[in-house]
Formats: structure tokens, sequence, C-alpha cells
């Protein structure tokens, strides 16, 4: 039987290096009990799992960005006083003060104009923005089509009374203009 003091329990053996009378073990601790070996534990397709994360991460990344962009596009600098709120900093346009753009290039359709002034549509070039006006004989105007954009500038012809000029425009907005040039003069502005 081995001997027992109220700190030293019975000396076990714990590796190749401690003989039996150098290991002391305290009376409280439990007795030790052998772990089976067991072959080490491997995640199948963890590499696989990684690596579909970080490039969903990207994505979730790369649209969050995209509709931020797109947030602030729609937003605009709407009426706010200059850049970050300074009111000494420059305001940037708003794009009401822009021309009307089509949307939809289907829907345009290329409207030939007899301009009233041959000199005037001289001043035009292809890609121009005009407003067409048109004047009645008591001479009141209104304005017909407006940032219709300059297609093509035909040459002016002696035999006919002003020019004629190619513009684009909706489809609503040429028939306007087909009835205002049969029954008014036209004029044009730039834009």
């Amino acid at each position: 039987m081995a001997q027992f003091s109220p700190s030293v329990g019975p000396s076990a053996s714990v590796g190749p290096w401690a003989s039996t009378t150098d290991v002391v073990v305290r009376a409280d601790t439990p007795p030790t009990c052998a772990v089976p070996h067991f072959a080490p534990v491997r995640v199948r397709g963890g590499g696989q799992r990684l690596r579909r994360l970080v490039r969903h991460r990207r994505r979730a990344v790369a649209v969050g960005l995209a509709v931020t962009a797109t947030a602030l596009v729609a937003a605009g600098p709407g009426d706010s006083e200059g850049a970050r709120g300074h009111p000494g900093a420059a305001a940037h346009p708003t794009a009401a003060a822009e021309p009307v753009r089509q949307r939809n290039p289907a829907e345009t359709v290329a409207a030939p104009v007899r301009i009233a002034d041959a000199a005037t549509a001289r001043l035009l070039r292809p890609g121009d923005r005009v407003d067409v006006i048109a004047a009645d004989e008591g001479g009141a105007a209104q304005v017909v089509a407006a940032g219709a954009r300059v297609t093509r500038v035909l040459e002016a012809d002696p035999a006919q009374t002003g020019a004629l000029v190619v513009l684009s425009v909706p489809r609503t907005t040429a028939a306007r203009l087909a009835g205002a040039g049969a029954t008014s003069r036209l004029a044009v502005t730039l834009c």
C-alpha cells in the first residue's frame, strides 16, 4: 500500500521521464483515464465553401455599391446651396435645366421642317438642339417643339422660300410640327 499525506496523493507515471516517486497527485483530482485514438476530423469542401463565401461577399458589396450610386444619381444635387451646403460653392446644374432628351429612341422620328429664314438655318449643325416656334399672320407665336435635335440641314434651294431642316422628335411632336408648318411660318432658336 502507498503512503498518503494530506497534500500528497499516490504516485503515478506520467511519462518516460517520471518515476513512480517523482509525480505527486493531489487527493482532490480524479484519476486519469485513457483517451481513445481517433482519426483527424476533415471537413469536405471546406476550401470551396470559403471561396464561395468570399465570392458572394464580393458580389454583395458590388451590388450595394451599385444601388448606392444609383440612389445618389437619382437624388441629384437638388435645390442645395452648393457642394456640401457651403453658400460660397458653385451649385450644380439640375436635370430640369437640360434640354428634353428622348428615353426611347424607337419612339423618335425624323421630321422635315421648313424654316422661314434660310440664313438662320445656315447657323445650324447636326446635333444642335433647337426650339421650333410657329408664328401666325396675326403675330401670335407659340413653341411647337422644345429641345428638338437637328439631324440634317439641307442647302437652301433658290426656288423655295426658307430652308429645310430635319429634326429628331417624338411622333406626337412631329404631328404638331407638320400641322404648324402648313398653317404658320416656322422659326428656330438654339438651345
